[in-house]
């Protein structure tokens, strides 16, 4: 069984911007204010089935996938570590997001690989490593690592999490796992959105702390700090 809270470090758009509201009134959910939104009016009757995976930690992109602390460590601590590191030089990675499929569900990506992102992301996975528990072997059978390449595992085994470094694909979901015979029809319509919502590049500028205190409840964000370049 999981121990709680759990905390993660994510990438999160600039409250009230127009990735922001995008995203949040995708999901119905906005993760700084902790509250349900209305969706839109025009999306299929089914959106809340559809979007109920990812409402539950917010609209937001992984950097450090969630932990439950290690004996000693205090979420002070924590939140003075993430202070610290947004405070080290380093390239603020700008990208173009594209709307599509990724691993069955629909997310905002890249358009471009982009070597400064993989960077940020591979330097939270270290970074915040001696604040992360160890994973229970409930948690790790959770992952199905026999479904997980070889390198995969070890990852999951050696950072708790099998999608760091090599494996690391940024990413701002946007539905749960579809049906095959409804992905093309969301993504075509998720994109033009995404094409009068207002969005160019974005710079992944920001870390944003969240907590989720229990198993029912969803993540929120408790703090959040600009990078600086």
């Amino acid at each position: 069984m999981a121990n709680y809270p759990r905390y993660a470090i994510y990438y999160a758009a600039t409250p009230g911007s127009a990735l922001d509201r995008f995203g949040a009134l995708l999901l119905g959910y906005d993760a700084y204010s902790g509250e349900d939104l209305p969706f839109p009016d025009d999306l299929p009757l089914d959106w809340r089935e559809l979007t109920r995976d990812p409402r539950k930690y917010g609209f937001h992109a992984t950097l450090k996938a969630p932990i439950a602390l290690a004996d000693g460590k205090v979420e002070a601590q924590l939140a003075a570590a993430c202070e610290l590191f947004a405070d080290l030089a380093r390239p603020v990675p700008v990208i173009q997001p594209v709307v599509d499929s990724i691993s069955g569900f629909i997310a905002l990506i890249p358009g471009e690989p982009s070597a400064d992102l993989d960077l940020l992301a591979a330097q939270t996975t270290r970074a915040f490593d001696s604040f992360r528990a160890p994973l229970s072997a409930e948690d790790r059978a959770r992952r199905s690592p026999e479904a997980l390449t070889p390198r995969q595992r070890d990852y999951l085994d050696r950072w708790g999490y099998p999608y760091v470094f090599e494996e690391f694909r940024f990413h701002m979901t946007l539905t749960g796992r579809l049906p095959a015979e409804r992905r093309e029809p969301i993504v075509a319509m998720l994109r033009s959105r995404f094409s009068t919502a207002g969005i160019g590049q974005i710079a992944i500028d920001a870390i944003a702390l969240c907590r989720q205190d229990n198993a029912n409840s969803r993540f929120r964000v408790i703090g959040r700090w600009q990078l600086r370049d």
